[in-house]
């Protein structure tokens, strides 16, 4: 602490006022890798998509994503919904391999740059680390493909899409004659298209493939060019972002809107926004990034958390139907192969199940989040009405790869956070 404390202030005021400040400031500089996420440049924003997801620049870009590229704007509601703070902040704790932690432990154990818990619409905690603030749009990664879902089930609830078990093409006939074209939305919601897919983050897989056509060419080239099964499509779960892309199309289609133009108008203003929101948007073709370029403050997160939370309604009115929510989010609306405890993801995994573009996590009721890789969820617990926004750097983009246990430890932080209220 850079302020001198007077020896006229006494015992009382050294204990009163500079300790605690003392262990804000601890609290704040024990950031993992603080210098090597860039603080002493400010944590630079980074000069294109290329280096923004460098290591130096993550922190800078992934709270100023729309600076870095072309972009779309969602304006804020009207009348934004009220989020009020608690008058006290809760202390939660969490058990992670034998010990025992606090939200202040987390924070200084792993990448996070911020997490805002609501219970009841209300603030109770919120932490930020690398000076990131609650005022900067974070980018969502992937929590984005639960966007397109929500635009998706709007559709298809004023008719604009006549059933999810049309296919693509019906509504993208450039498609036509495609594996993507020719398979069930149901099917791409759930990630199940049975394309012969890899996408693991490693720079040689399917996806950098799929990027590179889409960047040069454009997101429905680069549809086109995925063209052999693995498997039909609708048994297996097979994490493709491609298949998000598609829907952004699909719901242009539908719609005859941009998908910014209808998510905005649909969902963004009526959750009750705060803020501006920006969909990242391809140079080639100004399509949106459906898959992983949506930007947002994490009050607003939470909002959207919050109207999922209370089975879509906002303010007595309903932003999306509870059907079409517990469509996306109810473990026992999907097939079996694809709930927790049998769905295998891509390591082999039972843990999560996966319903339309949403993760459905385990436990003694509904609860689901939204992932996003690097760091990015917002868990969701419609029965404790409780809402958890984590947004981070992660080292890998893979989770765990680099011996960090990110995706481990937060996973722990959550059920510390849900064991407060209830059971999990």
């Amino acid at each position: 602490m850079r302020q001198e404390i007077k020896q006229t202030s006494g015992w009382m005021r050294l204990l009163g006022y500079a300790l605690p400040a003392l262990l804000a400031t601890a609290t704040a500089v024990a950031a993992p890798d603080e210098e090597a996420l860039g603080r002493d440049a400010g944590y630079p924003v980074g000069a294109n998509l290329a280096q923004a997801y460098q290591q130096r620049y993550m922190v800078g870009s992934f709270s100023a994503m729309d600076s870095v590229g072309p972009s779309c704007e969602q304006p804020p509601s009207d009348n934004p919904l009220p989020l009020e703070k608690a008058a006290s902040q809760t202390a939660f704790h969490y058990r992670y391999r034998g010990g025992y932690y606090s939200l202040d432990d987390y924070m200084q154990h792993q990448r996070a740059t911020a997490v805002v818990v609501v219970k009841d619409g209300r603030i109770v905690a919120e932490r930020y680390n690398y000076g990131r603030t609650a005022q900067m749009r974070m980018l969502s990664n992937s929590m984005a493909k639960t966007v397109v879902a929500l635009g998706i089930m709007k559709a298809l609830e004023e008719g604009r899409i006549r059933s999810l078990d049309d296919r693509a093409q019906d509504y993208v006939p450039a498609l036509a004659g495609t594996l993507y074209g020719g398979t069930r939305i149901v099917n791409l919601m759930r990630m199940a298209s049975g394309a012969r897919f890899v996408e693991d983050y490693s720079g040689r897989d399917d996806l950098t493939r799929f990027n590179v056509v889409m960047r040069n060419q454009g997101a429905l080239q680069a549809a086109q060019s995925i063209t052999e099964r693995a498997s039909p499509e609708g048994e297996r779960f097979n994490y493709e972002g491609a298949q998000t892309t598609v829907l952004g199309l699909v719901l242009e289609g539908a719609t005859g809107q941009t998908l910014c133009a209808w998510i905005g108008d649909k969902i963004w203003k009526p959750i009750g926004a705060q803020a501006a929101s920006f969909w990242l948007l391809n140079p080639v073709d100004s399509t949106a990034r459906a898959a992983g370029g949506f930007n947002a403050t994490v009050y607003d997160y939470a909002r959207l958390g919050m109207m999922m939370a209370a089975d879509g309604m906002v303010r007595g009115q309903a932003v999306i139907s509870r059907e079409h929510l517990l469509d996306m989010t109810d473990a026992s609306r999907q097939p079996q192969a694809f709930r927790p405890g049998y769905m295998a993801d891509s390591r082999g995994s039972t843990y999560f199940g996966y319903g339309l573009q949403t993760w459905i996590m385990p436990g003694s009721h509904r609860r689901f989040v939204l992932l996003g890789i690097y760091g990015q969820a917002i868990l969701v617990d419609p029965d404790l009405k409780l809402v958890v926004v984590h947004m981070g750097v992660g080292k890998d983009a893979s989770g765990d790869a680099s011996g960090n246990h990110f995706g481990l430890e937060r996973d722990a932080l959550l059920r510390g956070i849900v064991g407060t209220y209830g059971n999990w």
